[in-house]
């Protein structure tokens, strides 16, 4: 079936950046820090891009800032495809953990990083957004997504926050239940959205890292991080 006949589903792929510069790894960046990708990072852009080769994409969205970028420069390349940058696809803004390690978040704010998604629902990381202003401000670009593409499937680079807002959005769950979802570097998750359906909206494919070679070798080991 065509992806653009009545009856097939809007499929919406999100993927997340790639791995960061070293020098970031477990640092809260959010939207204040253009990191840029690592090597690594840039290997997880080209493994994307292999995984997708035979997946029909009809758009392409994605955040503005560097890492994004970098991650689906590859993919661009292969397609010859324009993005559409969606300013609010950027990560959340931390406040005044921008800058820190998970570990200094504990020692100088009295809270653990972990719980970063209940805090933003519960009063907020100082001086940044809460859960409310991230989910007003992504809520209107997943909207343009969807009415963009009826039947179609789209690609959407961002961040694992920000990945993490559309999922509560789609499934109408609160923000903090997003913590039980891992995103990691260079992860695609693929949500199917079948409005005659009485489960309306799939997960399909959650977190995968494709390989980052041919021969399938690479891949890495889970841990929390938040770029």
């Amino acid at each position: 079936m065509k992806s653009h006949l009545p009856g097939h589903p809007t499929q919406l792929c999100f993927i997340r950046h790639g791995e960061v510069e070293e020098r970031y790894h477990k640092i809260f960046g959010g939207s204040r820090i253009d990191m840029a990708l690592s090597a690594r990072g840039l290997a997880q852009g080209e493994a994307v891009a292999r995984w997708l080769a035979d997946t029909h994409l009809d758009a392409i969205y994605a955040s503005p800032m560097t890492r994004v970028r970098q991650t689906m420069a590859p993919l661009l390349k292969q397609r010859g495809l324009t993005p559409a940058i969606v300013p609010d696809l950027r990560e959340m803004d931390f406040g005044d953990w921008t800058g820190f390690r998970w570990d200094e978040v504990q020692q100088r704010f009295g809270v653990s990083a972990f719980d970063w998604l209940e805090i933003i629902e519960d009063g907020g990381i100082p001086n940044g957004e809460t859960a409310e202003h991230l989910m007003n401000r992504v809520r209107p670009a997943l909207l343009q997504v969807l009415r963009d593409n009826p039947n179609r499937t789209a690609a959407v680079f961002c961040h694992g926050g920000i990945i993490r807002v559309m999922l509560a959005l789609l499934l109408d769950m609160p923000l903090k239940r997003m913590a039980h979802f891992n995103i990691e570097y260079g992860s695609i998750s693929v949500v199917e959205i079948q409005p005659g359906k009485k489960h309306a909206v799939e997960i399909e494919l959650m977190n995968f890292c494709p390989p980052l070679d041919s021969q399938g070798t690479g891949g890495s080991v889970a841990r929390p991080t938040r770029a």
